[in-house]
């Protein structure tokens, strides 16, 4: 027979234990799992976000890994090993015209290249180059396309007047300028007032070009959206407000630049900041015409990207809403 003096608190017990088990579960935050391609300002806003305490505002346990080619980060997307990516179009839009068509754009950071040739103090003109060690990240990369289309620009082929040398990434890239492995090389903010200060000069301003492509951008895919679209909806929440703060809130945005770039000069990140900033989607807009000048750039091998539309890979459903809640003009 059972003792009801004994059995009543034990079950009482039991049941707070699961209520607060239930409470738990309920209130957890989401994971989310992204990555980013590049170490650099453009694909800052989830360092701000984390320092900001944002993720947490929204209920979001965000996790971010970093893969330093944008071919490769969209392998890891397609292969489920991350939800979203903050990172270069290339990839992607390749992948899309490829068959991959669950890609889907749903965010711009920027839309245009900001990227500068920076060379040794003999190295005054674009024909200069020719014949020199140009280092850029990967074949394919951002970087490598800014070195086609700005040399081209020049009336240069960056196929037979250079030796583009492959350097794995941005401190990488900078780190083989000093030591005298490259004579020249592509590179953003703040590698490139890095470079400078170490004697190298401009030999093409990119930021003046404004060459359209989709150059950093949020992707993810479109069968995650339809299972995971509020979660989805809460992370651009938190990009918006750590865009607003990285357009103005310059302070902490160097402080933060500082810690995740290990740049302690404040000089260094003022010069990036004014110089890349002013190319930065204060409301995440993504360019068809960026998306345009990807395409083009891709049916020069693969004919099938002409028949691709720039708009069948963007998904503007959250730049909506955020327009909608008003969180860009606060």
């Amino acid at each position: 027979m059972i003792d009801r003096r004994h059995f009543y608190p034990h079950l009482i017990s039991l049941l707070l234990v699961s209520v607060v088990s239930i409470a738990w579960r309920v209130h957890a935050a989401d994971k989310l799992v992204g990555l980013h391609s590049a170490q650099v300002m453009s694909q800052s806003m989830p360092w701000i976000a984390q320092e900001a305490g944002l993720f947490k505002k929204y209920d979001l346990d965000f996790q971010l890994i970093f893969i330093s080619s944008s071919g490769v980060a969209t392998a890891a997307t397609l292969g489920g090993d991350a939800e979203i990516a903050l990172t270069g179009g290339i990839g992607n839009v390749r992948a899309y015209v490829q068959g991959a068509t669950d890609i889907a754009f749903i965010g711009g950071v920027k839309n245009i290249l900001t990227h500068s040739l920076l060379g040794k103090a003999e190295i005054k003109r674009p024909e200069d180059l020719k014949g020199k060690r140009v280092g850029v990240g990967r074949i394919g990369s951002n970087t490598h396309y800014f070195v086609v289309q700005a040399l081209r620009r020049f009336g240069m082929d960056a196929n037979k007047d250079i030796q583009p040398i492959q350097t794995g990434g941005g401190p990488e890239t900078l780190a083989a300028l000093v030591s005298g492995g490259l004579d020249a090389a592509a590179m953003t903010a703040p590698a490139d007032v890095r470079a400078v200060a170490q004697g190298y000069r401009f030999v093409i301003n990119g930021p003046e070009l404004r060459i359209p492509y989709a150059a950093t951008s949020f992707v993810t895919l479109r069968s995650l959206l339809n299972k995971r679209g509020p979660v989805f909806g809460r992370f651009m929440r938190v990009m918006a407000e750590a865009s607003r703060i990285l357009h103005t809130d310059k302070p902490f945005v160097y402080k933060v630049l500082g810690k995740y770039l290990r740049v302690g000069d404040t000089k260094i990140l003022a010069a990036s900041y004014q110089s890349e900033v002013p190319a930065l989607e204060q409301r995440l807009e993504i360019r068809e015409s960026a998306l345009q000048a990807t395409l083009d750039e891709i049916a020069q091998s693969d004919p099938r990207a002409k028949s691709v539309k720039p708009q069948e890979l963007i998904d503007r459903r959250y730049l909506i809403d955020l327009e909608k809640s008003g969180v860009f003009g606060k």
